[in-house]
């Protein structure tokens, strides 16, 4: 018995029909890039920060900021230490204390950058 077989073109070794060979090349390029990892250009790390600090900012003005901020979140603590009684109340006044000698350290730390 003859079995009959469709077989494709008899000058391509593609079973549809012959590729692009641009369109082959850069799948074959991208393949290539996604396991090798030599993309030319890879996307920039997107970054799951909300805040961050800049790179160029000088000591003088860092520990200006931190003094600042340690002075507000001494003011806010001191403002809800009132407003408590009892336990909870002093242990917002401890908080307020570690923030304020923090404040001290910075502002001792700034004025050893930059003496007035």
């Amino acid at each position: 018995m003859n079995k009959h077989q469709t077989s494709p073109s008899a000058g391509s070794a593609f079973p549809y029909n012959d590729p692009d060979p641009a369109k082959l090349q850069e799948a074959a390029d991208r393949a290539l890039d996604f396991h090798l990892g030599t993309h030319p250009d890879p996307k920039p790390k997107i970054s799951t920060q909300v805040f961050t600090v800049i790179d160029t900012l000088d000591t003088e003005c860092l520990l200006a900021n931190l003094s600042e901020t340690l002075a507000s979140a001494n003011a806010m603590v001191n403002d809800l230490a009132f407003d408590l009684e009892g336990s909870r109340r002093h242990v917002a006044l401890g908080v307020a204390q570690m923030i304020e000698l923090s404040e001290l350290l910075a502002n001792r730390a700034l004025d050893i950058v930059d003496p007035r």
